[in-house]
């Protein structure tokens, strides 16, 4: 097993030292989010977030969305979900809005002490002054089995794609390396490390991006 531990994060460092070393045209970014959730009935849970993201190389601020929803355990593999968003967005000196309503389906799996989790969204982006679209995202994350110190520290990697349906076309990707920590009994943390491409008219933007999230689970 150490064996094995040790080729994956090998694996992920090089992966992240690749990705660094492309990301040359972009922004370096900072996002905050915190979040509460808890179980109201056997098998549902309700949730509710706030993000900042600040840019400009981690120096103004240019969105910030509330997030609520509900989730319900199938089983032990599956859960669904429904979310909704309200985004308000920096652009050219002013702010839009954008709402969001939210459908997810999760798979989740274990391989040798390994956590999987596929996350299928589809959002629904009513946006101020442009046209209603639908859009696909997959968010495929991997926990690794190892632990560190007393407060449960766990590595990940993940990565997740966005397709324009109505385009019928990628248009952004993320790749993700954090870890996760129990800091109290009901408080819990994720800091990780982001890069992002986005697909701008027929070119690709690299954004780097430090992310932190605190998580109150009652």
């Amino acid at each position: 097993m150490n064996g094995l531990l040790k080729t994956a994060f090998i694996v992920c460092l090089a992966v992240f030292v690749a990705s660094e070393s492309l990301a040359k045209d972009g922004d370096w970014q900072l996002w905050n989010t915190e979040s509460v959730e808890g179980n109201f009935a056997k098998n549902w849970k309700v949730k509710l977030e706030e993000e900042f993201r600040i840019g400009d190389n981690m120096e103004e601020l240019y969105y910030h969305h509330t997030d609520g929803g509900i989730t319900y355990k199938l089983n032990d593999l599956v859960s669904l979900g429904l979310n909704y968003r309200q985004i308000f967005e920096k652009t050219k000196e002013e702010w839009k809005e954008e709402n969001r309503p939210l459908i997810n389906g999760t798979i989740n799996g274990k391989w040798r002490d390994f956590v999987f989790s596929d996350r299928n969204r589809f959002e629904y982006r009513i946006r101020a002054g442009k046209q209603n679209v639908w859009r696909y995202r997959n968010k495929l994350a991997m926990t690794f089995p190892a632990r560190w110190a007393k407060f449960d520290i766990k590595p990940y990697l993940a990565d997740e794609v966005f397709a324009d349906l109505d385009k019928g076309e990628f248009s952004r990707n993320r790749l993700y390396a954090g870890f996760e920590a129990k800091l109290m009994k009901h408080l819990g943390a994720d800091i990780f490390y982001l890069w992002q491409t986005s697909k701008k008219d027929k070119s690709w933007i690299d954004f780097n991006i430090l992310g932190f999230k605190l998580k109150v689970k009652l």
